[in-house]
């Protein structure tokens, strides 16, 4: 029986090696031979890089905490009016991109924006000398607007484990007299810290990653050091030590997140249908949780799409080129294509491991999703590195056979930013896939294998079948990680080549946003595709 999983093993081990080989392409060339330029980064800027790297995270952190903790507490806990309503928008905001949200919140608060504008005509000031305002375009004002579109993850988190505590426990702490507060602190944020964590873990992951926020705050980050030693120094070697030193803080991470809740084990009974322990809101509570909540969700989201809702009507004309209307089709043709490819890696791995069933099989099956956790910046350095050589590797035999040059047919062209895509996002498809299968029950399997199905047969007649709407699901994911997807994109595009977020970053640092409007519209639509997904999903679980 073990003959007949040749293919599936051999194919799930060898995408999975590909995919794992941007990472250790990584490692391998950071271990080469230093140069001056790494030597004179580390000796200059690398220590006021890896500062602002560690306050951004940090400062990040506790905004998204203080913005995301409060309104699942509400949410979860508390009725207040027009609570069916601020559930789904206090999710919205990650669908703005980080970059769109700093160039609207730069045009509103700097020097020369409304605001400052409007103080000094009501108060008389003639210059920046006679008042004092806070620099927007700063470390504090990166770690505001990120915080703003990345208090989600804490949010989806915190209230899905807020609803899911016992109402034993909760009915027992009223009984005592706790109040609310003492109640939150005594009892629901002890048993949300594991989801608080995860939450965490992955907004600073994200901080960590991002670049179209600091770069146009002007914040020097590790991420802006790859992106300058790469393309400023032309050094592939020096950014890719600076990549593995990024690797390196990222899994130190995600290890200290799962290391510090090895030995918690959570065991309590949901809410039960028609159980209702919710503090109900009156008077000053209720209008301070409204504020609170009404207030984040304008900050984040309503505030901003109304802005940019506001410049894609005024400037339509300007913003409907053939341009626009090109650079949509090339990231709808990379992310359909990246989707696809992603939905068959995960069928592959995913029907591998179930075949089999040794612990064993599952490790092509993590192998292919450690990309996830790898920022844009820096896995554009770990595509490059096998493509680029891939490509030498080309042309010498071509040239050998007496075939000329063809180029760089891998790394110069659409095959680089597919192929980063694929390694990003082939865990969000493994992991809807492999939540599809597990529902399947073995023993359609078995009937299968009796009835004499090869397992190709039984991929084909019985499972698919039954996991299409996983797999839809799955893609649709993928294709919208990959359209929203900027560092690699920005790194790794052909010439004469963009896509929708390139276009949007380039026209916004160019101090064009109006123009950047329209296409930053359409990447917002297409992001809150599965935020809704997620929010209904845990509407129907509760």
């Amino acid at each position: 029986m073990k003959d007949k999983f040749i293919f599936w093993r051999t194919s799930s081990w060898g995408l999975s090696l590909l995919l794992v080989l941007p990472i250790l392409a990584i490692f391998v060339t950071a271990m080469g031979e230093s140069d001056d330029v790494f030597a004179h980064l580390l000796n200059t800027v690398m220590g006021t890089y890896t500062a602002n790297t560690f306050w951004l995270v940090v400062g990040t952190l506790l905004l998204a905490l203080l913005f995301g903790l409060p309104s699942a507490w509400i949410m979860a806990m508390c009725r207040i009016p027009g609570e069916k309503v601020l559930q789904w928008l206090l999710v919205l905001p990650l669908a703005m991109p980080g970059y769109i949200v700093g160039y609207i919140y730069t045009d509103w608060f700097d020097y020369a924006g409304p605001i400052q504008i409007f103080l000094r005509d009501s108060f008389g000031w003639q210059s920046v000398h006679d008042y004092w305002f806070p620099d927007i375009r700063s470390l504090g004002g990166a770690c505001f607007v990120l915080a703003l579109v990345l208090y989600p993850y804490i949010y989806l988190l915190a209230r899905a484990a807020f609803m899911e505590q016992s109402v034993s426990l909760l009915q027992s702490a009223r009984l005592l007299r706790c109040s609310p507060w003492e109640s939150f602190r005594r009892i629901s944020l002890p048993l949300a810290r594991p989801s608080i964590a995860v939450g965490m873990s992955l907004v600073a992951m994200e901080t960590l990653g991002d670049f179209g926020t600091v770069s146009y705050f002007a914040v020097n980050t590790l991420t802006t050091a790859v992106y300058d030693t790469w393309l400023g120094y032309s050094n592939l070697n020096a950014a890719a030590k600076i990549s593995a030193i990024m690797l390196v803080v990222i899994f130190l991470l995600i290890s200290a997140e799962r290391f510090s809740r090895r030995k918690q084990k959570l065991f309590q009974q949901q809410f039960e249908h028609g159980d209702d322990v919710r503090y109900t809101l009156t008077g000053t509570k209720k209008w301070l949780a409204m504020m609170w909540c009404w207030g984040l969700v304008s900050l984040a989201f309503i505030f901003p799409i109304l802005q940019l809702g506001y410049y894609a009507f005024h400037y339509f004309a300007e913003s409907w080129t053939t341009e626009f209307q090109q650079y949509s089709i090339n990231s709808l043709f990379v992310s359909i294509v990246a989707a696809v490819i992603a939905v068959c890696v995960a069928l592959v791995v995913n029907f591998y491991c179930r075949l089999d069933g040794r612990s064993k099989t599952a490790i092509p099956l993590r192998l292919s999703s450690l990309g996830y956790a790898v920022p844009g910046t820096v896995l554009a350095i770990g595509v490059m590195i096998p493509l680029t050589s891939a490509d030498h590797m080309v042309n010498d035999l071509a040239r050998d056979w007496g075939l000329g040059r063809p180029g760089l047919i891998f790394s110069g062209t659409m095959v680089a930013i597919i192929f980063a895509f694929v390694v990003r996002f082939a865990a969000v498809a493994i992991g809807s896939v492999e939540s599809s299968l597990a529902k399947i029950p073995p023993s359609l399997d078995m009937a299968s294998k009796t009835m004499g199905f090869a397992s190709t047969a039984m991929l084909r007649r019985v499972h698919l079948p039954l996991i299409r709407r996983g797999c839809l699901i799955a893609g649709l994911l993928v294709f919208i990680e990959s359209m929203k997807e900027l560092n690699a994109a920005l790194l790794l595009r052909p010439f004469n080549f963009e896509t929708l977020a390139t276009y949007v970053f380039n026209f916004a640092s160019d101090e064009q946003l109006e123009l950047a409007a329209l296409p930053a519209i359409l990447l917002v639509v297409v992001g809150l595709v599965p935020l809704v997904m997620v929010n209904r999903s845990l509407e129907q679980k509760h």
